[in-house]
């Protein structure tokens, strides 16, 4: 073959190759579901009394996304404190069958709110073997909001709505996020800065630490009308918590006020890598400020949206990417000490409750299950599904790893391995890196790795 055949032989496969890429048609359609648990559910995996009532409703709010005949990817954010292994599984498998699409394309993300739900059912039924199945959550109604966002979720098939322009922004949210763990001289914790310091002057006096302190937001339009919005922050979501009563907390309250500024059909907020931020410096705690701390970040999404850039859809890529990973089980874990809490009935419940959690998560890794990482990329937009607590830096790595790129984070969606952070922070010790943390230090280079791998 002459090199002129060669050259236009490559040239036009790279043509098929972009072709491929580009969305011709991008239709899109959202869903909301009210997950609000009933009076007697557990909240926070069985760390809070079983709820009294309701301060405002929880929600499992979605997103269906097809560009030309590929099969719908869907996002799905939920108000729960945390969803994890057959949990996971669990959300994820109904909503693909009912959307008739591909486990691998649905990420479920929980926002991680305290005052709500969490849902394990490989937790729920170790915990099971020792009398204390369904005292980490109401597990009837975890399997009965399944069904019925599923429900939705497919229903919303039939709403698909063409898509003319993707718009991104971001903006800056002023005193909310802070670092939970502040290093002494020695580089170890001195201080962890939990989500209310109460009348801890000291704590909220110190510096906010790293952060990522922007809002962004990614847009979906018909012409001049925003069909639907998805917004990613990373920060702790707890303002006041532990009350019994049910709430999604100021981060709720902030979405539903963009919501309404925005006058869109449907806005969806993911909580970003935020492992190690809450509003600690910022908040004390009191019903008071949970308003203030709402209206401060829906001021950081009005700028995000007032920053908005359109983009037609013709002039996008639209790619979904995954990557699946095994992490490390803590160095900390030991099998027969897990159970030895988990069967001891002098241990405190939430112990013995988190014995089974950490059992859970170990006999998945163990047993050869992956956890799915992905990527939607739109153009300049790369949107990134990860999970667990993970750290924010992360988050920052995975921005400077693209900077040419809208880089979007969505953490919290497994939640089996607990907090993740850094590999150095688990020699300097601190609350997230103990027994909350199922994962090894060597977790970083593997995720690093796979989001690395994605953002190519």
């Amino acid at each position: 073959m002459s090199w002129r055949k060669l050259v236009g032989s490559v040239l036009l496969l790279l043509a098929f190759a972009a072709a491929d890429c580009f969305a011709v048609e991008l239709r899109v359609a959202s869903f909301k579901v009210d997950v609000t648990p009933p009076a007697g559910s557990p909240l926070c995996d069985g760390l809070v009394p079983p709820t009294t009532g309701v301060n405002d409703p929880l929600s499992a709010r979605g997103i269906l996304l097809q560009a030309d005949d590929e099969p719908l990817v869907v996002l799905v954010a939920i108000d729960w404190v945390g969803i994890g292994n057959e949990g996971h599984d669990a959300w994820r498998g109904a909503i693909a069958k009912a959307c008739d699409t591909t486990i691998d394309r649905v990420c479920v993300h929980a926002l991680h709110q305290h005052d709500a739900p969490g849902c394990d059912f490989l937790a729920d039924r170790i915990a099971g073997e020792v009398g204390l199945a369904g005292q980490e959550f109401n597990v009837e109604h975890a399997r009965d909001s399944i069904r019925r966002v599923a429900a939705a979720a497919g229903e919303a098939r039939a709403k698909l709505e063409l898509v003319t322009d993707v718009g991104h922004g971001k903006g800056l949210v002023e005193q909310v996020a802070s670092n939970r763990r502040i290093l002494g001289p020695d580089g170890k914790v001195q201080y962890v800065r939990y989500s209310s310091t109460g009348s801890d002057a000291k704590l909220r006096e110190l510096p906010e630490g790293l952060i990522d302190p922007d809002v962004r937001l990614v847009s979906f339009w018909s012409g001049d009308r925003p069909i639907a919005v998805l917004s990613y922050y990373a920060t702790h979501p707890q303002s006041y918590y532990y009350t019994g009563k049910c709430s999604a907390d100021f981060v709720g309250m902030g979405r539903d006020q963009a919501e309404a500024n925005e006058r869109t059909d449907m806005h969806i907020h993911f909580n970003g890598a935020g492992g190690n931020i809450t509003a600690g410096k910022y908040n004390d705690g009191s019903p008071e400020n949970r308003p203030v701390l709402a209206g401060r970040l829906a001021e950081g999404m009005k700028a995000a949206w007032d920053n908005t850039e359109k983009i037609a859809v013709d002039d996008l890529a639209f790619d979904w990417a995954t990557r699946d990973v095994s992490l490390p089980v803590a160095d900390w874990y030991d099998e027969n000490e897990r159970l030895a809490i988990l069967n001891d009935t002098n241990q405190p419940l939430i112990a013995r409750l988190q014995a089974a959690r950490a059992v859970a998560w170990a006999r998945r890794m163990q047993g050869g299950h992956k956890i799915c990482i992905a990527r939607l990329r739109l153009g300049p937009i790369d949107i990134l599904h990860l999970p667990g607590e993970l750290f924010v830096e992360y988050q920052l790595a995975a921005q400077t790893l693209r900077p040419e790129s809208f880089v979007c984070t969505a953490a919290y969606g497994d939640y089996g391995p607990g907090y993740i952070g850094t590999a150095d922070a688990y020699s300097q010790g601190g609350y997230e890196t103990g027994i909350v943390s199922r994962v090894s230090p060597r977790s970083e280079p593997i995720l690093m790795g796979a989001i690395g791998e994605l953002l190519e």
